[in-house]
């Protein structure tokens, strides 16, 4: 694939200090699409990925969180819902995105070293990652608790059905994301209304309580040991030896309250923290461990992402579900379709772990499918054909950093 053709999509979708996930959908800045466009950049035009995510941060709580969403105060009100007015928090959301932004921050600083900017970020990425180590630690195990299904990145995963039945669904809005999408791939409006009520009690608890739905996720609390990993290593480049030994212990308790908690019978599950019961649906979130690399489940671990569940090396990236499930869907978003970033996250670990012939077959079919679908947001992983919005940004920012590896 030619760099140019995805360099063009991140420049269309440049605002002039941060990059929107797609024009039409996602006309703001989203948290994790952020860090995962800045590792892109960097090899087009780092001074850009660097204001990506300063921009971001220029956002964060003082509680620490850094919100999902950043609203851009030129786009219409009525481009997108629930938006600021919803929401009540100036000019952000209240919800948060799994913490990949540690590693995001030292990539970019690893293309074009900058210690002035590893300097910056460096005490937001702590407080990032100390609200998530207490605030958000619901169950008391060590984990981060999502306190809503956006918060892990896959919206709809089938995870999430089981702690969504209890809750209400809202009525009476209306929902911008059809617009630009079709309703075959979408969250049905039962789901979007259970969304809306967790969201807008979320909100009227002064965003601090937890609801209905609290759920340890394994998916983002591994990305949280790897970023805990990350600023381990922003620490040492900052000659802070005794902060990165911290980082690193703290990364090996969370990998060690993610086997002892959430593993199971060859896999990760969710947990829910109101029941204590372990979530049944196998779902790409549980891969992600493997990004750690002293995981001593990952033999087993690899065998459920070769195997019939996942497919790796045999479908399309990597699905978001089990392709065994009665319920599976290949076109409905996060209940099947694989996603880019995800494929990229799991290339990573596979090299990690030793597995470097998969990881090039992974890479390459990555490329081959963001070429083929004009850089869609997701994909059916049978058959590769492209679904969701087009010239997707992460989606072309991870096929630039493919392509530089």
């Amino acid at each position: 694939m030619d760099v140019t053709r995805a360099a063009a999509v991140l420049s269309g979708n440049w605002l002039g200090s941060s990059t929107v996930p797609s024009r039409g959908l996602y006309p703001h800045q989203w948290s994790w699409d952020s860090a995962f466009i800045a590792i892109g950049l960097r090899h087009l035009a780092p001074e850009r990925a660097r204001r990506e995510l300063l921009t971001l941060f220029s956002a964060q709580w003082r509680d620490g969180r850094v919100p999902h969403i950043l609203f851009n105060p030129d786009t219409p009100p009525e481009a997108y819902f629930p938006g600021p007015g919803f929401w009540r928090a100036g000019r952000t959301s209240g919800l948060i995105q799994p913490p990949v932004h540690a590693r995001a921050v030292l990539a970019v600083h690893e293309a074009a070293p900058d210690r002035e900017f590893l300097a910056t970020l460096y005490p937001k990425l702590r407080a990032w990652h100390e609200y998530l180590l207490g605030a958000r630690d619901a169950g008391g195990r060590g984990l981060a608790a999502i306190v809503h299904p956006w918060e892990s990145g896959m919206d709809n995963s089938p995870a999430w059905d089981g702690p969504l039945a209890r809750v209400t669904p809202s009525t009476g809005f209306i929902r911008r994301d059809l617009t630009h999408g079709e309703a075959a791939d979408r969250p049905s409006d039962e789901d979007y209304g259970r969304y809306v009520r967790l969201a807008a009690d979320y909100r009227d608890s002064g965003y601090r309580d937890f609801g209905e739905f609290a759920v340890e996720d394994p998916g983002f609390n591994a990305l949280l040991a790897d970023a805990e990993l990350a600023l381990a290593a922003i620490a040492d480049e900052l000659a802070l030896p005794a902060a990165a030994a911290t980082h690193r212990e703290s990364a090996a308790r969370v990998a060690k309250a993610l086997q002892e908690t959430l593993w199971d019978n060859g896999f990760f599950f969710a947990r829910d923290v109101r029941t204590g019961a372990l979530t049944p649906q196998h779902t790409c979130a549980g891969l992600l461990p493997l990004l750690l690399p002293d995981l001593a489940v990952a033999p087993a671990l690899l065998a459920t992402a070769t195997g019939p569940r996942f497919g790796l090396g045999r479908v399309h990236g990597v699905p978001s579900y089990d392709l065994t499930a009665p319920d599976f869907d290949p076109a409905r978003y996060w209940r099947g379709p694989s996603w880019t970033n995800i494929g990229w996250l799991l290339h990573r670990a596979l090299l990690a772990h030793g597995e470097p012939v998969l990881a090039t077959q992974l890479r390459e079919d990555l490329l081959t499918t963001a070429a083929t679908t004009d850089f869609a947001e997701y994909c059916d992983p049978l058959t590769g054909a492209g679904h969701g919005t087009r010239e997707f940004s992460w989606t072309a920012a991870l096929a630039v950093d493919l392509l530089a590896s």
